[in-house]
């Protein structure tokens, strides 16, 4: 007979059990669920309402069945329905009454919400620590690039020189803000659950503080309604993890145009690519664009669990149970993509020249050209009215500003656009000047790139320390 059977005269239908039954994801909760039952005796006990005989016995019973789940010789049952059920019967089977009393003041709803809270606490403390890695790599490399000259590009047009560094760094600041949510994410989670009952609390002397230090929480959630029917945490982790798989799918994207033949800027090694079964010759960045196809299945799991909780009154309801395959789910992918992702940016070979040929094409320091002028005393606006026509000039003769020489453009040539420019001009805008002179906050100026990576590098060591 099913524990929740009382009132039934007639056993579920088989195939209704079935498609009830979350035993097959769920079992994944194990430790949550053991570690939350011992806290709930121990505060039983504490205050009277069971033994400390029933106590003990409850305590050696879950912990000889955590040892025994861990050493895979517990088979699970689907008659059993769900994780919290499948371990009280198991529990009973070998201690008899005292672990029938081990459910005493608590329900199935308050017990897997405690039980998912303090999973994905400990699963955003994984998904940081990958984070941190990510962002250690990118400041080494970042660190070896400082000076590595590539065109910026804005509309996927060549814009600016910056360097190598500054892009990679733009990232980094993305994967912080990263840490920061899922780190809020964690603190607005940490909230204890258990002793809401099915939904109304319960009528016995419990101390839902013990349980709620004892378990790592900051304090017990402050209704007990909401405590068993909020899931925005869930829903907040997977928002968070959707705008992390934004910004990786963002980084693949550039990844695999880079290592491309007709952009050449960096070189995959061979331990992160795989090849053709029909064309020799081929040398795929399958690990990134795996992430950047990743990032729809995570965005589904959001986009689900949004679905199934937009429409459900207070308090508990079974539709609910779909809260934890997507969980684990976008969890589970985002655990998957990091570090390969990681080791793919880590040991990828970057190569400068082909970044500043590409910067030597697309007028990529005309901006500079017309700060010159306007440092020469003429408005913006005319200085850039005359850059405009000195492009125009030079993209019909076929010449650039960015290899700017005298054999290029003569000063005569310059001066009969502008009567400003001087000989200091050539100076001025070779591209590795241009660059360094952009050292305005958050610039690619080598400065302004060693601040941003001890910034990332102060971040990571204040979280690992």
């Amino acid at each position: 007979m099913k524990l929740w059977g009382g009132r039934f005269s007639k056993e579920t239908d088989t195939l209704a059990n079935d498609f009830q039954s979350s035993i097959h994801f769920d079992q994944r909760l194990y430790k949550e669920d053991i570690r939350g039952s011992m806290a709930h005796s121990e505060m039983l006990a504490a205050q009277g309402v069971i033994s400390q005989a029933d106590k003990a016995a409850i305590q050696q019973g879950l912990t000889d069945i955590l040892a025994e789940i861990e050493a895979g010789k517990v088979e699970f049952s689907p008659a059993n329905e769900d994780i919290h059920m499948n371990i009280e019967a198991l529990l009973t089977q070998r201690i008899g009454e005292a672990g029938k009393r081990l459910h005493t003041a608590r329900s199935r709803n308050d017990q897997v919400a405690l039980d998912f809270r303090m999973y994905v606490r400990e699963q955003i403390g994984t998904v940081v620590g990958q984070l941190l890695d990510l962002e250690k790599v990118l400041c080494a490399q970042a660190r070896q690039h400082q000076g590595t000259v590539m065109p910026g590009y804005t509309h996927l047009q060549r814009a600016q020189p910056i360097s190598f560094a500054q892009h990679l760094l733009a990232y980094a600041a993305q994967f912080a803000r990263d840490v920061t949510r899922l780190e809020d994410c964690r603190k607005r989670l940490n909230e204890c659950p258990l002793g809401s009952g099915a939904l109304a609390g319960t009528t016995y002397p419990i101390d839902r503080r013990q349980t709620a230090q004892a378990l790592g929480f900051d304090r017990p959630c402050g209704n007990s309604m909401d405590g068993v029917s909020d899931r925005d945490y869930a829903l907040e982790l997977l928002s968070d993890l959707s705008i992390l798989m934004m910004h990786l799918s963002r980084f693949a994207e550039e990844v695999i145009l880079w290592c491309s033949w007709e952009f050449k800027f960096v070189e995959l090694d061979e331990a992160y690519s795989t090849g053709s079964s029909i064309m020799p010759q081929k040398k795929n960045p399958d690990m990134a664009e795996l992430v950047r196809g990743k990032t729809g299945r995570v965005y589904g799991d959001l986009m689900g669990l949004l679905t199934v909780m937009k429409g459900l009154p207070l308090a508990y309801n079974k539709d609910m149970q779909e809260d934890k395959e997507p969980v684990f789910d976008a969890l589970d992918t985002v655990e998957q993509c990091l570090p390969v992702f990681a080791g793919m940016i880590e040991t990828m070979k970057v190569l400068p020249d082909n970044m500043r040929k590409a910067a030597g094409r697309g007028f990529i320091n005309a901006t500079d050209c017309a700060d010159y002028l306007t440092k020469k005393g003429m408005p913006f606006r005319d200085a850039y009215t005359a850059t405009g026509r000195l492009v125009a000039a030079c993209t019909a003769q076929g010449k650039t500003l960015e290899e700017l020489t005298l054999e290029e453009l003569t000063l005569e040539e310059l001066q009969a656009v502008s009567p400003l420019f001087g000989e200091d001009v050539y100076e001025a805008l070779k591209l590795e000047n241009c660059m360094a002179l952009r050292a305005s906050f958050g610039g690619p100026a080598v400065e302004e790139t060693t601040r941003q990576i001890e910034e990332i590098e102060a971040f990571v060591r204040a979280r690992n320390e």
